[in-house]
Order: C-alpha cells, then structure tokens, then sequence
C-alpha cells in the first residue's frame, strides 16, 4: 500500500531551512570565536616566552635576540588572526549571505595588512569544531563555511 511516502523520499529532502542557517550561522561564529581564543593564548604564551632580555646569558635558548625575532612575529601573527576571526564572528553571526560576509571580511583583513585567504583555514577548522547537536545547523554551517572560504580563496 503506497500512501506517497516513497514519492516524498525520492523527490529528496529539502536542504537546510532559514532557521537552521541562522542557527548555523551563530555557531559558526561561536566556533570561530574560540577559534580566536585559542590563537591569542598561543599568542600570549608566544609573547611570554620571547620577553626575555636580550644579552641576558641565563635567558635560555631566546636570549639572542635572532631567536626571538621569530618568536615575536609569529606571536604577532596569531594574534593579528585571532583579531580578525572575531570581526569574522561579528560579521557571520548575523547571518549575512556568504558573499557580502566575505567581502567585509577581506576588507578588514585589507585594511590589518594581511591576506584574506589566510582567514580559510582557521575558518574551516571552526567549521568542524562547532558547538552543536543539531545536524541541520551543522549542514548549514558547513555551507557558509565553504561559501566564505570560497570567496575569500577568490579575493
């Protein structure tokens, strides 16, 4: 006996609905906010380990000031990407298209004096470390992630 189930199932479900990519959309940012947590403690602790003063020969091994160069600047770099994941997260979570998102993403990572695409892959990381159970959310966010990485791969 037919009662239509079977045409509904091969017609296919339906994709995530505008709920779930609002709902994507926060988590997504939420993601990505710990995401930037992360790199200003690896910032910090980078900042701790390079404030030793140059010359000092108890320093250690960051005590000549060619091995804390490097040290500082990643330190430097990690915490200017933490900085722009939270203006990421400030611009995502509102659930702006993927396209405008980007561009105001590249533009205030323009504007850092850094390169948009390197944004990509902390974003895909937040992409699938979210927060959430609910699987159309998560679907969602999956999409906007690879919408934003997309775009800014392009710009």
């Amino acid at each position: 006996m037919d009662i239509g189930e079977d045409s509904d199932f091969a017609a296919g479900f339906g994709g995530p609905g505008p709920e779930d990519f609002a709902n994507g959309a926060a988590a997504l940012a939420a993601a990505l906010v710990r995401e930037a947590g992360a790199l200003a403690a690896a910032a910090a602790a980078l900042r701790q380990a390079g404030a030793v003063t140059p010359g000092d020969p108890q320093g250690g091994p960051l005590s000549d000031i060619r091995r804390q160069r490097p040290v500082m600047a990643a330190a430097g770099e990690a915490a200017l990407t933490a900085a722009l994941l939270l203006e990421a997260a400030t611009i995502i979570g509102p659930g702006a298209p993927p396209s405008a998102a980007a561009e105001r993403i590249a533009t205030a990572a323009r504007r850092a004096g850094s390169l948009p695409a390197g944004l990509v892959p902390p974003l895909r990381a937040a992409a699938l470390a979210l927060g959430t159970d609910d699987g159309a959310a998560r679907i969602a966010a999956a999409t906007i992630a690879e919408g934003l990485a997309e775009a800014l791969g392009r710009v």
